[in-house]
Order: C-alpha cells, then structure tokens, then sequence
C-alpha cells in the first residue's frame, strides 16, 4: 500500500506547483505597485499585513530611536515570530504544528514543543504574557497542541533571556497571543474533513461508552460507581473493609459499555468545523468597544499498529517481552473564546476567556510473549481521558503621562484531567500439551500466570493565580527605564486510585473464560455457589498503591528593573536584572484513616537572574547580538510526586522522586543577522548551555523483572553548545515565463538547521538521590558523556513554495527532519539509551480563493507525512535491537473550506 500511495501523494504534489493562476479567486484588489510589492505577504487581498499583535509581559516589545516594521529586528532579543500569515501557510490545525517549523524547535509526543534539543521542562508556555497550568500529569509545562490555530494571533518564540519574563527559562519562552479586537465586523465559517491512510474505513478498536461520546463530553455514564463511592467514604483500605463491603466494590469496578472492546471495520474520516466572528462599536470621545469570538470542533481518529518490547539484559541478547499492539484513538476537541476589548485614546483595555476541552477514547488490544515461558498473552486496554483548560485574563495598557506607560494583568486558569474507569484485562493461553485449555484464552485472575485484571480512575485538578504590573519611564527620547513585579500561585491536587481484581486460586479454569463483564457481575461475585457459600470463587478487590492522593503547590513572586538604551544610532543595551523567590511543595494527602508518616518535598529559594542583550547595527541591514543570562528550572510536580502513572501513549509506567531540586542555567549566544530586503532575512548564530543538576529520567526493572518504569534524578553537570542557521528568501516570478500565471507570482524559500550537541558531566565523586530515596553514585543512572534527553545533534525544515501576491494562492511544500534523540536511559549502566527516531517528514499545503456564485471561499488542501514516515523508538547494542515502539504513521489528507460573510 505504501508506495502507490507515495507515487499518488507525488503525482499530486507535482500537478499543484505548476497550478494555474485562473484557479484563483476573480474580482481581486488591485496590486500594490511600490517598490516592495513583491515582497509583501500573500493572502486574500492585497493590502499590506499589519504588524503581528504581540501580547508579553512588559506590554509592547520596547525600542527606542530604530523605527522598523519588521518586529524580529527591532527587537532587543532574539526571537521569533509566526504571525496569522506564517501560521497559515503551514496548514497546522494546532499551534505546536505550526512552532515545530521555527528555527531549532522541534514537535514531541502530544504536543510538547522542545527549544534547541532541551526537554519541555526548558521551554516556558505563556499565553498574552501570561503563565497556563498544565493538564498532563507528568508535566507542569502545557502541551500546544491544545491551542487550535483559530483561536491564535500569533506566537513569539523569545530564546534569549530577558529579566520582564519569568526566571524558569531554560531553551525558550513561547508567547501566544490570541486574536485581536478586530476594526471591521466578520463571521467565518470553515469546515473540513480527512482521510488517514492506516485508520480510516480500515479495522480498528472502540467501545461503546456513551451515546454522547462523539461530543467529547460523557453522558453520566461516566461518573463514580455507587460502590466505589461508598469504599471512599469508609477512608479504610480493602484490607480493612468487610468482605461484604469488598464484594460490593469489586462488583462495581467493572462496567460492561465502559470495558469490552468491540472491531470496528469502519472507523469513520476526520472532521473539522469552526466558526468565528467580531464587531467593534464607535462609543465617541475617541473610545472604541471591541467583540470577537470563535468556536471549534474536531474529531480525528488514529489507528497504531505497535510493536513494543523490553529486554533487561545488557547485550540485548533476548527479549523479556515481545507485543504487537493495536491502538484505536478518537480525540474530539471543543474550544471557544470570548474577547472584549475597549480603547481610549492611548489606553487599552482587554478581558479575554478561553475554553479548550480535549478528550482521547482510547481502545487498545496486545498480543505478545513473556520471557521464559511459551504462554502467549493478550491484553485489552480501555480507556477515556478528559484535559480541560479554562483561562480567564485582563489586561490593561495605561499611558497616563507623557513618556510614561503602565501595563497590568491579572489572570485566573483552572486545568482539568479526569481519566475515569482506565480498564486493563489480560488473558492468557498456556501452549502447552497437557492443558485441556492450552488453545483457549483465559483471564489472569489466578495463580502466578499474567497480570491481575486492574481498574483506575485518576483526578487532576490545577488551580493557577496570577498577576503583575510593568513600568516603563522613557527618560530621555534614547533611554528607558523598566520596573515590574509578578506574583503566580498554583495548586494542583492529583488521585490515581487503583484497583486489582483476583480469586481464589482453586476457581475452576472453565469460569476464567468468562467475558470480564459476565465473571465480574454482581450476580457472580455476591452470589451463592452450589454449596451456599456467597461469592463461590473468592473474587475481591485490592487497592494496589498507598499514596493515591498527592497535593502539590508553587508560590512565586518575582521582581525586576532594566534599562532599554539606544547608546548610539548603531548599539543598543537591552539589561537588567531579576529577583525570584519561590516555595514549591508537593506532599501527600491522607487518603486513609489509618496514614502515618509524612512523604512530602519542599523547595524553597531565591535567585538573581542577571541578562543582557547588546545589539550592534554595524551596517544599514546588518547587525550583532551578543546575549548573556542566568536562569533556572524547576522540577515538575509529577516528578515530585512518589506514585506511579502509567502513560498509554508510551506504554510506560512513571514514579516521582521527592528528592529533586532545581536546576541553574547559563546561558550565552552571539547572532549575526542581515535584512537584506522586506520580510527577507539570513541569520547565524551560536550558542552555549551550562546546566547545574540538570534533571533527567532513566528506567530501572520492576520487580517482576520484565517490565521497567522511568525514574527521575538530578544528573551533576550538562553543557549543550551549538549553532543555528535561518534564511527566508522571496523570488520574484514574473520574469521566468511570458504566461500569465507566473505574472504576481514569487518563490518562497525558508530554510533553517539547528546543529546542538549536549553532555552530561559525571565525574567519580559525584552522587544523586535516584528512585531508592538513598544517596548514589551518579554514576550508577548516567554515564559521562552522554547527551541529555531530548536532544537531537540536527533538527532541519525547509518550505520551498508559491504564492500570488494579488490573490489567494499558495503552494507549500514542508520538509523536516530531526536525528535521534535519547528519550530515556537503559535499565542499567552498561545498557544502551533509548533513542528516538524522527528522520525526515514532508507534507503539502496548498491555500486557494475560490469565487463561486458572487461569494469568495479558501480552500486549503493537506497532504501530511507523504513519505509514509514510521515511529521508530529502540535500544541496539551490535545487532540486537528492541523495539520500544514501532508503527506506521500513515499519510494523511485533509481538505477544508472557509468562507467569511
């Protein structure tokens, strides 16, 4: 299927770049006939693009004495910006897509954008200059992928430190800004639909649930068991219950529509739809009331046929286990925004609420062996997770005095992740000549074959605060002075209850080939075997982890000054210095009546963060920049937490270490950059990273020996040094050919590489606290040498297009690529790292205005991962290789239409 599928993504691709101009949309404006015509960006009409709305901390980006329409420059940091027109052109429906094509930013697992080969733990996510709490409980930074691109003005990528943002910046910070307040009334419809090449019409896996699940949000069906309820409010642990009350609870884990998987041979196409609008109101006196608004809905499958294995041995030599997993996903996200704005004179203010729920149906089937043993084993895993953000900000801009301005900000975030009912079922069928059921699969309920069937419901619930105020001063028309404080506090509190079923060892093998729904019925566990006895086969609930309720606070306020100074016409300073004090605490709540002991973690200290930026214009369009920092990193709550978690997208298991502590950076970087034309630039840079207790993960064996979870630790030393290139570059069209097609037509080439090479320091003296809670040689998780997780030496994009600068026509084509990346350390010292292996994507986007009956439409066309690329995560040593995880990506195709009344 593979390669006629590539021959036909190609033939496509190759028919588009070469597309007509009469496809585009009749009746356009008239084209702007200055010297930089050619140079301005494409789109509906056109007139020239406004300057991207950039919502930070501070409020404007502050410059002094060098007017210039093009923000990247005038900045006094390095940054990168994706304005609507930038965002656009790459087709993402999410904004962690459309990032993942900025110089030295890569795309991993569910959306977590990584700067510059650091993990997420590096790279800061703020929204309008504001921090978000995280539903993901393995992470306290946010996954973009969360943000549709129609709720998103633009998005700034700030990868120089500068003391108005917040002192936890490793790599990066990225700023989303959300639509604007428009000037002119709009509404917006836009739908779309998708074909995926190994999901759609093809077998998959689901279940019932509930009749509203297409919806995202679940019925009721749902919500807490009655006897699950009642187990809660005894705050007693199985082992004390009464066998009465245990029967109870282990009759009401197991709910037959929530649980038993079905073969879907029709899994249906991707769907999209949004809508969005606004108006603004002339009040008078010079005061403008501003209204917008958007919504969206998306509903996509994705099937993953996996390969997933281990192996606990230094050489690789076997394999303690060995599956093959089928993985069927519906994820449904629903998002809205509300935006409110009012404008007098030279104040602004602003209120904004943000909506996004996104919710994962999740049905998984394995079949595998274990090591040793011939028995073959299968696993049935069902699943629904709900991630909710609620943000809510205001935000005014004052300037109540000549030269001086006022920013202010106050915003209020709840986050949500309920994973209700995740139900794991293995069965078991022996191989073996002696066994009258040797070729039947039966459940693992008895004896020391397979794992106990297991039930969890998990909570998450994060509470964010937040507020600042900036000063600005312009001294003199060359020098500004800035001033501001910051005030963040979250509260997350965190359950994972779970539950192991079993029976008595002597229940006969004919009832463990029940259906789970049938063998675990209340009619079967509280009722009466042929000798009277209530619940004949001793079937009962355990509840399998002692700490199922964690609470985890951070409480920070931070204070800065800096100076802007445009010393001469050529050199600006941009420094200043900040001043952070932080608690974070994270400690385990009683769960039980019976909790003795105190497992809890507190960290409590206090930075200065020095950073400059010194830019240099040496000629008209060239210029320097020379950067220093400190800054910190903090670890995340779940990392801190002693429990543990499994991760279905990995099929890893994760346990928290108490004993982490933050992790100091210094940062410098030099960039030379050229403007040689409008919107045209090459840049080139270098940059290096030294990071004191860098935190990274690493996997040691369960003790059943064929499994193993990912632990964390603080690793002694780390330096990551690099370099980066970028150039975006416009070619004008309309002298290659007389015909009419190529007359407002450009080439557009953007290109940019990112070498980054990282090692940790591990010397013999050096020791840490690993998953044991006993101080270790460092030694014995990480080996000197090594890079840091998350990193790959290369990370490339290039997009090589068309466009017409009169009308509505773009032809993209992407191409990425990232090396191999470490995403988590062997079972033992001796053993190989786990690696990621992205390789090479290429995708195709192709935007077209249409005039159909009197009305103009977009259509936008997708083609993504055309060169059918796979996942490919493993550990070799020689030529022994295990696979983590092995699937095909698939080719996907999307085509969507938008039209604005």
């Amino acid at each position: 299927m593979a390669t006629p599928l590539k021959f036909a993504s190609l033939l496509i691709l190759t028919s588009a770049l070469v597309a007509p101009a009469a496809l585009a949309q009749t009746n356009p404006a008239p084209a702007d006939s200055s010297a930089d015509s050619a140079a301005a960006p494409a789109g509906a009409q056109a007139a020239e693009e406004a300057p991207p709305e950039v919502s930070v901390p501070g409020g404007d980006i502050v410059v002094v004495g060098r007017p210039n329409a093009n923000v990247q420059r005038v900045a006094p940091a390095v940054v990168s910006i994706l304005s609507t027109a930038d965002i656009a052109r790459t087709g993402e429906g999410n904004i962690a897509g459309a990032l993942g094509r900025v110089t030295g930013l890569s795309v991993v697992g569910s959306g977590f954008v990584y700067v510059r080969g650091l993990g997420d733990r590096y790279s800061l996510a703020l929204l309008n200059g504001s921090p978000l709490p995280s539903p993901e409980p393995l992470k306290r930074s946010i996954p973009l992928d969360l943000f549709p691109t129609n709720i998103v003005a633009s998005s700034l990528v700030q990868k120089s430190y500068s003391v108005n943002f917040p002192g936890e910046f490793g790599g990066g910070v990225i700023n989303l800004t959300t639509s604007a307040v428009p000037k002119d009334k709009f509404l917006t419809l836009s739908v779309g639909g998708g074909f995926q090449s190994e999901t759609t019409g093809i077998n998959g896996y689901t279940y019932y649930g509930s009749k509203t699940d297409w919806t995202g949000f679940d019925n009721g069906a749902r919500n807490t068991p009655a006897g699950l309820a009642a187990y809660y409010a005894t705050r007693q642990t199985t082992s004390q219950i009464t066998d009465e009350q245990n029967r109870v609870l282990a009759s009401s884990l197991v709910t037959p529509h929530l649980s038993i998987l079905q073969r879907d041979g029709t899994i249906p196409p991707n769907v999209t739809a949004s809508l969005s609008g606004g108006t603004s109101f002339d009040m008078g006196s010079d005061t403008t009331l501003g209204l917008i608004a958007t919504a969206g809905y998306s509903n996509k499958w994705q099937t993953r046929d996996a390969i997933q294995q281990f192996s606990s041995q230094d050489d690789l030599s076997f394999k303690d286990s060995d599956f093959e997993r089928v993985t069927t996903t519906d994820r449904v996200v629903v998002n809205g925004l509300l935006g409110t704005g009012i404008q007098f004179g030279d104040n602004k203010v602003r209120g904004t609420a943000l909506y996004i729920r996104d919710t994962l149906k999740s049905a998984r089937v394995g079949i595998g062996s274990r090591s040793p043993g011939i028995a073959t084993f299968q696993t049935q895993d069902a699943a629904w997770y709900e991630r909710q953000l609620i943000d809510t900000q205001l935000v005014g801009e004052f300037k109540p005095l000549e030269g001086l301005s006022l920013d202010l900000r106050a915003g209020y975030a709840n986050s949500q992740r309920e994973a209700p009912t995740e139900t794991t079922f293995e069965y078991f069928k022996t191989n073996s000549s002696t066994d009258p059921y040797r070729d039947q699969y039966q459940i693992s309920l008895t004896g020391n074959v397979g794992t106990r069937p297991r039930i969890a419901f998990s909570d998450l619930n994060e509470n964010l605060w937040s507020g600042g105020a900036d000063l600005t001063y312009k001294v003199i028309p060359t020098l500004n002075l800035s001033v501001g404080y910051s005030y963040q506090r979250t509260k997350r509190l965190t359950s994972r209850r779970e539950f192991q079923l079993s029976a008595d060892n002597s229940t006969p093998t004919g009832v463990l080939l029940l259906r789970p729904d049938l063998l675990f019925s209340p009619g079967v566990i509280s009722g009466k075997g042929q000798n009277g006895v209530v619940n004949p086969f001793g079937i009962e609930a355990n509840e399998v982890e002692p700490n199922p309720i964690w609470l985890a606070r951070l409480r920070n306020h931070a204070g800065y000054g800096k100076i802007n100074w445009q010393v001469t016409p050529e050199i600006l300073i941009d420094a200043g210095v900040r001043y952070e004090w932080a608690r974070e605490h994270v400690g385990r709540v009683s769960a039980f009546a019976t909790d003795t002991g105190v497992l809890e973690n507190d960290i409590q200290k206090h930075y200065w963060l020095p950073a400059g930026t010194i830019t240099w214009e040496f000629q008209p369009d060239m210029q320097l920049r020379v950067n220093a920092s400190k800054t910190i990193a903090r670890p995340q709550f779940r990392e801190l937490v002693v429990q543990p978690y499994f991760d279905p997208e990995t099929n890893r298991t994760y346990r928290g270490n108490r004993f982490l502590t933050d992790s100091e950076l210094i940062n410098a970087e030099a960039r030379y950059e050229w403007y040689f034309a409008r919107d045209q630039r090459l840049s080139v840079a270098g940059f290096f990273k030294h990071i004191d207790r860098p935190i990274e993960s690493y996997l040691s064996l369960d003790s059943s020996g064929n499994s193993a979870s990912t632990y964390f630790a603080n690793a002694p030393k780390a330096d990551l040094w690099g370099a980066e290139f970028e150039v975006q570059k416009y070619v004008d069209m309309s002298t290659w050919s007389d015909a009419a097609m190529f007359a407002a037509r450009r080439l557009v080439l953007i290109a940019n590489y990112t070498y980054t090479k990282s090692k940790l320091k591990v010397s013999s003296g050096d020791t840490t606290i690993g998953g044991n809670e006993q101080v270790t040689p460092a030694s014995a998780y990480f080996r000197d040498g090594a890079p840091l997780t998350g990193q790959s030496d290369h990370i490339a994009n290039l997009q090589i297009g068309m466009e017409d600068t009169d009308k509505l026509s773009q032809q993209t084509l992407i191409l990425s690529y990232a090396s191999k990346r470490v995403t988590s350390r062997g079972v033992t010292a001796n053993q190989p790292d786990v690696y990621e292996h992205p390789g090479f994507n290429l995708d195709f986007v192709w935007r077209q205005g249409l005039n159909l009956a009197g009305r103009d439409f977009d259509f936008k066309f997708e083609a993504r991962n055309i060169l059918y690329n796979k996942y490919k995560e493993y550990q070799e040593t020689g030529s022994n290789r295990v696979y983590y995880n092995y699937y095909n990506l698939g080719t996907t195709f999307n085509l969507s239409v938008s039209t604005t009344f």
